[in-house]
């Protein structure tokens, strides 16, 4: 049984879309930085069109990650939809999406991992040398590498822990690149890799609970095996 979409009003989430096997082909092709330019184009338009805030993005050959606030519990979809019609019209490579796309609430203590997890997945996944220096990302502009030439018109709208890294522009690339260079421990990137393959919430266990009261359905996977038996 599929579970409906996890949504909470004003909370942040993150998007997984993960591309088919033979849109990943023509995305890595001789043509990568144009297909990768237009795709970019296209996922601008949709965060306009959305009022979608995104605070972070990256895109590869197999796969579009976000962090986005949306304004609604449709937005995402919506985006996404249009996204997926644009791809299937205009690449002509049948089925675009490899399964449905995924999402996770986070608790805003882990936006920062959160960014970092989606930032450098590039690198990680064997696209780019070094995060900060690949095109298709927010990762230039939050560390200040691409911050005077963004290649991309993608709007940003950076949430409050990234301000929180520093005072200035300046002092908030520092920190936060010095944190991206440090990556993240094992147990953090499985806690949040869990999240986004489940459609869970990720954060403690206060936030959790609190998030169930206003989630769309509830917000962590149950308790396996069959519930007590009452005491009679």
């Amino acid at each position: 049984m599929r579970l409906p979409r996890l949504y909470a009003p004003g909370e942040v989430q993150l998007v997984q879309v993960r591309f088919s096997a033979a849109l990943a082909s023509v995305a890595a092709g001789p043509g990568l930085s144009s297909t990768l330019d237009t795709i970019a184009g296209w996922l601008s338009e949709q965060i306009k069109a959305g009022r979608l805030a995104l605070h972070a993005w990256s895109l590869t050959p197999s796969r579009l990650l976000l962090l986005v606030t949306p304004p609604n519990e449709q937005a995402i979809a919506s985006a996404v939809q249009a996204l997926g019609r644009r791809l299937g019209a205009n690449l002509k490579v049948g089925v675009v999406f490899n399964g449905r796309y995924k999402t996770a609430l986070i608790e805003p203590a882990l936006f920062i991992p959160a960014q970092i997890w989606l930032e450098s997945s590039p690198e990680l996944d064997g696209y780019a040398v070094d995060a900060v220096t690949w095109r298709w990302s927010s990762a230039g502009i939050h560390t200040g590498a691409m911050a005077l030439a963004c290649p991309l018109a993608i709007p940003l709208t950076d949430h409050d822990k990234y301000w929180a890294c520093g005072n200035t522009p300046f002092d908030r690339q520092a920190t936060y690149l010095s944190l991206l260079r440090e990556g993240l421990s094992g147990s953090q990137r499985q806690s949040i890799e869990s999240a986004i393959s489940g459609q869970w919430a990720l954060g403690s266990t206060a936030y959790v609970t609190q998030i169930a009261k206003v989630a769309s359905r509830r917000a962590a996977p149950g308790r396996r095996g069959r519930p007590p038996k009452a005491v009679l």
